[in-house]
């Protein structure tokens, strides 16, 4: 019998006999079935990687995950969801983002019918949040949220163009860094936090002003007009733009786009920054034309299979908190390399999931870092064979 060998049937009696926490699925654990309403177009970038992390999380441990998509529109979100909810054979876990608040009327109905649920990315707020109260009070079925600290990232994101634009000396003549934010809308949770971050950020810059805060939509196209009006308005007012804070990706291309015809040279004239960790955002920090892009957090979709493999195997990620929030990280030339495959090729299959997981006695403590992710992209194909 080979080392390999022997270590291999170690850990399966190890996993068999223990709560298969921490291990590779167990032969007889539980199949799960979830079913994940994607509240973005197909083809969009970042919601397309969460579903796509998602079910490459499903296939190592042991869940199929049902994507159904709701093409930006709200309202077929919440058909899908109660679609789902109706079913007779319901699922184990449904899984929604709160997006412009459109998933509360499916969560009281998934309630109602004791489907179990997940909030992913944007959780409730307001009056929503006053009235139900944290997951499991109200909407027993509501196990928890998994969202990111976007509110650091946003802040981040400013900080950085701050400090490249006093590197570079871009003040306008009246001594002003001069910014336009743009932001993705004003009532989505995971917008109202990066919007924060910006506005925390420069509220420590008594030398920084944000010239304009306008909304794009998410979308490439409507960033690329708002910026080119800025631009121009700038020009006519005098004012030197040192850089442009743009919510996501695709509003960082477009801000791209415009700068390139009003004649200036993004990285150079000025900088912007963005958030997805999308391939064409790589692409951008790679030519020197984007300082950088925050995030990994379309990873929740695979963090949130994690989460609810270890809750059907008994250990419960609410032991420590029922919300988990999961930390962004800054792409930048400097750690480019380091993820770049991973994101240009999308093989999220190389991302040994079950590494993740809780360990016995640790229920809902989670290692969700980059550092963690590009360690697990580091074992050898076949090693131990």
């Amino acid at each position: 019998m080979t080392v390999a060998l022997r270590i291999l049937l170690a850990v399966g009696m190890a996993c068999g006999v223990l709560t298969p926490v921490g291990c590779a699925v167990a032969a007889d654990a539980k199949p799960l079935n979830v079913v994940f309403v994607n509240p973005g177009k197909t083809g969009e970038v970042y919601w397309d990687m969460v579903a796509q992390t998602m079910q490459a999380a499903g296939r190592k441990l042991g869940v199929h995950v049902e994507v159904l998509t709701s093409e930006r529109n709200y309202r077929t979100m919440r058909e899908l969801g109660l679609g789902v909810v109706a079913r007779s054979d319901k699922p184990d876990v449904l899984i929604l983002s709160n997006e412009e608040s459109a998933a509360v009327p499916i969560l009281e109905a998934a309630d109602a019918a004791g489907v179990k649920t997940l909030l992913l990315s944007n959780t409730l707020i307001g009056e929503d949040a006053a009235r139900l109260g944290p997951p499991r009070r109200t909407l027993k079925t509501w196990l928890g949220d998994i969202t990111t600290d976007l509110q650091t990232a946003g802040a981040r994101m400013a900080n950085a163009l701050i400090g490249a634009a006093r590197a570079e000396k871009w003040q306008s003549p009246d001594g002003k860094i001069h910014i336009l934010g743009i932001g993705g809308d004003e009532i989505t949770p995971a917008s109202i936090a990066r919007n924060a971050g910006l506005q925390l950020a420069v509220a420590a810059a008594p030398d920084v002003v944000v010239d304009r805060m306008l909304f794009a939509n998410w979308t490439q196209s409507e960033a690329e007009q708002v910026t080119a009006n800025y631009l121009s308005w700038a020009s006519r007012k005098g004012i030197r733009p040192a850089g442009i804070w743009a919510g996501n990706d695709p509003m960082a291309l477009g801000a791209l786009k415009a700068i390139a015809a009003a004649g200036l040279a993004p990285g150079q004239d000025i900088q912007v920054v963005g958030l997805n960790w999308s391939e064409d955002a790589l692409r951008e920090i790679r030519a020197g034309r984007l300082l950088l892009t925050d995030g990994g957090h379309f990873l929740l979709g695979g963090w949130s299979i994690v989460l609810l493999r270890d809750y059907a195997d008994g250990c419960d990620f609410a032991a420590s908190s029922s919300h988990v929030e999961v930390k962004t990280s800054a792409i930048t030339r400097d750690n480019l390399v380091s993820v770049d495959d991973l994101i240009k090729t999308r093989a999220f299959d190389r991302i040994d999931f079950a590494r993740f997981r809780a360990k016995a006695g640790a229920c809902g403590r989670y290692d969700f870092s980059v550092d963690a992710l590009i360690s697990s992209l580091l074992v050898p194909d076949g090693a131990g064979d």
